[in-house]
């Protein structure tokens, strides 16, 4: 018998994972920390400008008001997506042939492109000659996208109709893997369709639950592609989130400078909700929750 011989696999087996780390995140992410202390317009020689750049930044009041409006884009994003990704996924994991092609249907914004996906939004949402010339006048013609007060939410609804279907595959998956044991013991003890959903099916799906939303919360101060296409942060500001503030800042007013210390912002953020969110559900002690169903 060997002593002191370690088991499971060999911490080399993760050295090239951690090197591409390194390499495609950990050295760009460096680089942009250094970045955010320097004056840069793109094109000229750098020049260290020290802390003058992040209390400039930090304290520009349009940059505080993109954070409160990335602030409710998360919250609000996250209130609509998690429960509507959550019953498409409990409802696409039935065995029925009719459910199989209802998640086909439902899982199709997963092929398109943001770009595509934003491009036929504007146009569906377009006053002139969107939906409203479809259908009969009323809320349909609404300017959803050049209201400043309406744009932020209907940004956030295409948002979340791009994104849900992943996480309703993630919560499919989940479902199926419930032991059937499980709701015939539910069943058995004279529990209805509701009681099983509340006592079995939620407390299985605990830690789908717990990725998706870390997933979820993190990925919505990512999201740029579809508010750029959509609005290009208009009307006004209205829809101009830390994502779309950072290209803004960087590549259409050249400074390099403030543009860095709001992307390390961002990465400061979403740590801080990984982390928290860690913390908060036990995920890092995670155990399989099957025990005991056989």
């Amino acid at each position: 018998m060997e002593c002191g011989r370690s088991k499971g696999p060999s911490f080399w087996l993760a050295v090239p994972a951690l090197a591409f780390f390194a390499l495609f995140a950990l050295l760009p992410l460096g680089g942009v920390a250094v970045l955010s202390f320097m004056e840069w317009d793109g094109l000229g020689t750098p020049r260290w400008a020290g802390t003058s750049i992040w209390i400039d930044t930090v304290t520009d009041p349009a940059t505080r008001e993109a954070l409160g409006r990335t602030v409710v884009f998360v919250v609000v994003s996250f209130l609509f997506q998690a429960p509507v990704a959550l019953l498409l996924g409990v409802f696409t994991a039935g065995r029925q042939r009719y459910r199989a092609a209802f998640a086909v249907l439902y899982f199709l914004p997963l092929l398109f492109s943001s770009a595509a996906i934003g491009i036929v939004f504007r146009s569906l949402l377009d006053p002139n000659f969107g939906l409203s010339r479809a259908f009969s006048p009323g809320t349909l013609s609404t300017n959803w996208l050049g209201d400043p007060d309406l744009a932020l939410y209907a940004v956030i609804f295409v948002v979340g109709w791009c994104f849900v279907p992943f996480h309703a595959l993630l919560y499919q998956a989940g479902v199926r893997q419930i032991p059937a044991s499980l709701y015939e013991a539910a069943t058995l003890d004279g529990a209805g369709r509701w009681q099983q959903f509340r006592w079995v099916t939620l407390p299985q799906l605990r830690y789908t639950i717990v990725t998706s939303s870390t997933l979820m919360l993190v990925g919505s101060l990512t999201y740029f592609d579809l508010v750029f296409v959509l609005t290009g942060g208009g009307p006004g500001d209205a829809t101009r989130i830390l994502p779309l503030d950072m290209y803004l800042t960087g590549f259409r007013s050249y400074q390099m400078g403030p543009a860095s210390v709001i992307a390390v912002i961002l990465v400061a953020i979403g740590l801080a909700l990984s982390l928290f969110l860690s913390r908060v559900s036990g995920s890092s002690r995670m155990q399989s929750q099957q025990a005991g169903a056989a």
